[in-house]
């Protein structure tokens, strides 16, 4: 369904609002430590939920008209794996998937850096890092109702290109902080800090998302369980190898908690880095999606199989 990526990363940005805003009004008023056993306590009873519901008690609906025989736990894993080779020999599917695994897995990501110049150098409260993620949750929020309401139909090719553009240039605004830019015009560090400390990272979670909708959507039946955890866990993959590349890029700066002359030289590297995919963006299919409604009960079973309620069918083959 084409809503149902919009709406689980909307239920996602709300939830970051939520849960940043009551940990950074329970951190205020109780030790780091308490806060930790709390979360923990609720991560540990949303799993114990998860394991004790029945998928069934969902009441979620069955492709098949009948029942499939029972399979072994081995034979399931070894049919998903041979469904999601199967899917990832598709160049419509693997070009696009390894054109966002390699945009963010080539930018060296300093956001540790950064927070500790934040916090050490000009010694910003770390409460307005963190709330500063809730005005990113926003801004998130916004972006994935604009997307859902007006977006979807763009090409693929430039949305994504002006999201890579837009996501190179909020990297700059590090640099800013860093030369002290904001001063200048009259905007205090921590205000500046609050309202742009994570626009970076929201864009780069943004753009992950009209990839969710495509995949999703070129899935062939049955794989949806193999593909799309595939690509979410491709996707943290990717966010760890930047990681390390980040780590690596300070390295080699010399950026130091007491030596961060070399970090507006880190920041500029880190946009010059997130421009590089838009030189293999043809990868990219170059139309937007064509919502299609739901057809006639009349039709073919193989119609009513694959015209399930805002399935999205792309109209393209990749050069």
């Amino acid at each position: 369904m084409v809503g149902l990526q919009s709406y689980t990363f909307m239920a996602i940005a709300m939830a970051g609002i939520l849960g940043n805003s009551l940990g950074g009004i329970i951190l205020s008023r109780a030790h780091p430590l308490i806060v930790l056993v709390i979360f923990t306590s609720l991560l540990l009873v949303q799993l114990a939920i998860s394991f004790v519901t029945r998928e069934d008690s969902l009441g979620l609906s069955h492709t098949m008209d009948h029942d499939p025989p029972k399979k072994s736990v081995l034979d399931s894993i070894r049919l998903q794996f041979s469904d999601l080779l199967a899917a990832l020999n598709d160049n419509n599917i693997s070009r696009p998937l390894v054109w966002v695994i390699a945009s963010i897995s080539v930018v060296p990501i300093l956001s540790g850096t950064i927070f500790c110049y934040q916090t050490q150098f000009l010694n910003l409260d770390p409460s307005i890092i963190g709330m500063s993620r809730v005005t990113g949750q926003m801004v998130l929020l916004s972006l994935i109702v604009l997307y859902d309401r007006f977006w979807k139909r763009i090409s693929m090719r430039k949305l994504i290109g002006m999201v890579q553009i837009l996501y190179a240039s909020s990297l700059l605004l590090d640099l800013i902080l860093v030369k002290q830019v904001n001063l200048k015009v009259g905007i205090p560090n921590d205000v500046f800090a609050l309202c742009f400390a994570s626009l970076a990272e929201t864009i780069a979670t943004f753009k992950t998302m009209p990839f969710f909708v495509l995949i999703a959507s070129l899935c062939p039946a049955g794989c949806e369980a193999s593909l799309i955890p595939f690509l979410a866990s491709a996707l943290c993959l990717s966010s760890i190898v930047s990681g390390f590349f980040g780590i690596g890029l300070a390295s080699l700066l010399g950026i130091t908690s007491g030596n961060y002359i070399s970090l507006p030289l880190g920041s500029l590297l880190q946009c010059l880095a997130a421009l590089v995919p838009l030189g293999w963006i043809n990868n990219l299919p170059p139309s937007g999606p064509i919502v299609e409604q739901d057809r006639s009960m009349g039709g073919s079973k193989r119609c009513g199989r694959i015209q399930r309620a805002g399935k999205v069918v792309l109209n393209f083959h990749l050069p």
